[in-house]
């Protein structure tokens, strides 16, 4: 695919996030729980992915599962953590300013991530335009807050 459908992609999946959050908020309350819905949450998406590499009769090579290193499997837990924050804070902040601070810590990080050449193909080093442009975010979700 080429790279403006990646864009487009990745624009369609970051639209779909407030949404999974209220829906899951929602889900929170009807069960009384953040973390079932949270666990339901993950559940749903496993069966959901389970059935995409069924479709696609992707093979999945156990040796090569085994041989993961152990830092890779604590992306799970990020995942979780990240969506039983969104259930807590999406009732008390609203969308808004819950995904922009979500947003802001986002790309603070991969910031970094960018610049020491962690977790990515490429380095892609911090400068004034980069710094920038995260100030430009920050005070959007502080405007955002204001308001």
């Amino acid at each position: 695919m080429n790279k403006g459908i990646w864009i487009l992609l990745v624009i369609i999946a970051g639209a779909m996030l407030p949404i999974q959050a209220g829906l899951n908020t929602r889900m929170g309350k009807v069960l009384d729980s953040p973390s079932w819905a949270t666990l339901i949450s993950f559940i749903v998406g496993a069966i959901g992915m389970l059935a995409y590499v069924a479709v696609n009769r992707e093979a999945l090579i156990l040796g090569s599962v085994k041989s993961a290193p152990a830092h890779l499997w604590v992306a799970g837990l990020l995942g979780a953590f990240y969506v039983t924050v969104m259930v807590l804070a999406f009732p008390r902040l609203g969308p808004a300013l819950t995904f922009g601070l979500a947003v802001a810590g986002q790309l603070l990080i991969s910031l970094l991530l960018d610049h020491f050449n962690l977790l990515v193909p490429h380095p892609h080093p911090i400068n004034l335009y980069r710094i920038l442009g995260i100030l430009l975010i920050i005070s959007g979700v502080v405007i955002i807050r204001k308001f």
